[in-house]
Order: structure tokens, then sequence, then C-alpha cells
């Protein structure tokens, strides 16, 4: 029996899906969520994710390492759903090695090693004996690596660069506004949708809400950070904007793939993917920005 778990859970992890939409907790109000458990999940993994940021930075590499993992393989399982197969042991391999690259070895490292994952992708596809979809199982893969680890290299990056607590959690910080910004302002003020067909709950309202918000924040750490306040009112908007982009995106595979969330992994939030979405879109708007007023 312990041998037969053993194979079905490791065919669960190289092999995900299709993810099946789970029972979610009670709504708590108009924004659609369990606010309590959404608050507490929130508290739980800035906690994490700033402590590690303050007492080890490896550490806070390897917890970014660890939600990568967790988001490539909801991916994996989202897209089965349609019949799409993600190449799970070279993307894994590749998540792993685009962000360990990006810490020792910089911008170059990271390009190299996104290049090498590409690669097995395809050589991995070639290698099955299915040719069904191989084309299709290709280009996801390739955009789940790009989407998750490549993205989430900025992050990584921007700590190599600056070696600053206070720089990364400047980019936690100002990302996080434009949700609280959005579901404030959506939540009290929200009439106009912005994109129904792909994320019924978001407004223009609450757009603009999170753009204030985001803008105020930026102008107030990047003070601290004695670059300036102009800066910060751009990188706030600027922030805001890809922000979004980057819920909608992954509301848009949601609808594609016919799921609710991503996964249970985070109660109130859904999955890690539903959690990290805006997060990975807004880390290279925040490391060029950096880079332009701090140097690198």
């Amino acid at each position: 029996m312990a041998t037969e778990t053993g194979r079905s859970l490791r065919e669960h992890i190289v092999r995900p899906g299709p993810t099946q939409d789970h029972t979610p907790l009670p709504s708590s109000g108009r924004a659609g969520r369990n606010l309590p458990a959404a608050v507490t999940t929130a508290v739980v993994l800035v906690g994490a994710l700033g402590t590690t940021l303050v007492v080890a930075n490896p550490l806070f590499v390897a917890l970014v390492g660890v939600l990568c993992l967790g988001a490539v393989w909801e991916l994996g399982g989202a897209f089965a759903r349609v019949g799409v197969h993600v190449a799970m042991p070279p993307v894994y391999v590749g998540t792993v090695g685009i962000l360990a690259s990006a810490w020792t070895l910089g911008v170059a490292g990271a390009l190299i090693a996104v290049y090498l994952t590409v690669f097995v992708i395809i050589a991995w596809r070639l290698l099955e004996e299915s040719d069904d979809s191989a084309v299709r199982d290709i280009i996801t893969s390739v955009f789940a690596v790009v989407y998750v680890p490549f993205l989430a290299s900025f992050v990584i990056l921007l700590l190599e660069e600056h070696r600053s607590a206070l720089v990364v959690g400047t980019y936690v910080v100002v990302t996080i506004a434009n949700d609280i910004g959005g579901w404030g302002v959506g939540v009290l003020f929200g009439r106009h949708p912005m994109i129904p067909r792909i994320s019924p709950h978001k407004s223009w309202e609450g757009f603009a809400g999170s753009v204030l918000v985001c803008a105020l924040v930026g102008a107030g750490m990047l003070e601290i950070l004695h670059i300036g306040w102009a800066w910060g009112l751009l990188l706030g908007a600027l922030g805001a904007l890809v922000a979004t982009i980057g819920d909608l995106t992954e509301s848009m595979i949601k609808r594609e793939v016919g799921l609710k969330d991503m996964s249970g992994l985070m109660p109130g939030h859904g999955g890690v993917l539903d959690r990290m979405d805006s997060l990975l879109m807004t880390a290279p708007v925040f490391y060029i920005v950096f880079r332009i007023t701090l140097g690198g």
C-alpha cells in the first residue's frame, strides 16, 4: 500500500491534474472571499517572506523557490483540464535552476538557465512516444517557465543587486497596495466592470483605487529610500497598471480552463498563483526602476 501511495504521489507531482474545483470557504462580503481566512493567509505569507528576508537572504530565495514550484504545479494541473500536458520534470528543474542562477550568477546566469530549460523541454517532449499535441504542450510548458520562474527571477535579482530588505519590501508593499486599494474601492464604489467576461469582480472604480493607493504608497516608500516622491508616484501608478494586467492574465487562464481557483493551497485566496499573479508581473518593473534610480 505504501508503495502504491508513493507511486500515486509521484504521478500526481510529475503529471498533475486535471485540477478539480474545490469547495471554497463561505464568502464574508461582496468581494467573494472569506475575509478572515484571506487576511490570516496573507499575514502568514508576508510574515514568512519578511522574516526570511531580514534573517537570511538565502532562506528568502528558497521560499520564493518553493512558492514558484507550487505555482508551476498548479499551472500543470490547470492546463491538464483542457488536454494540455506541461513537461513538469524539466519545468521543476528549470524553476530551481533559473532562480539559483539569478542569485549566484545574476542576469546572464538567469537568461542562460531559461534557454537551457526551454531546450530541455523541447527535447523532453520530442523523446516522448506520443506526438499528439506536441507543439501545444511545448508552447504551454515554455509559457509556464516564462510566467513563473523567469518573472520571479527579477525578485531574486532585485535582492542580489541591492542586498536591501527595504528595496525588496518596497516592491512587495506597493504591489500589495494594488490589491488593497482595488478591493476597498471596488467593494465600496465598484459599479462598472473592467472586463466582466474574464473577471466579473474587477471594476474601473477599483482600478482607480489601485492606482491612487499604489501611487501614494510608492511615493512614501521611495522617499524613505531617498529616491524621491516623484519616482514613487510613477512607480506606484505603473505598478498598479502592470499588477492589474497580472491579475487579469491569471483570471484569463482560469476562465479558459474552467477553474475558479488554481488550487486550495492558500485558504481565502485559492492557490499560490492566485496570490502571486500580480507580484510576478510587477517584479521586472521594480527591478528596472530601481536599477535606474539606485544603479546595479
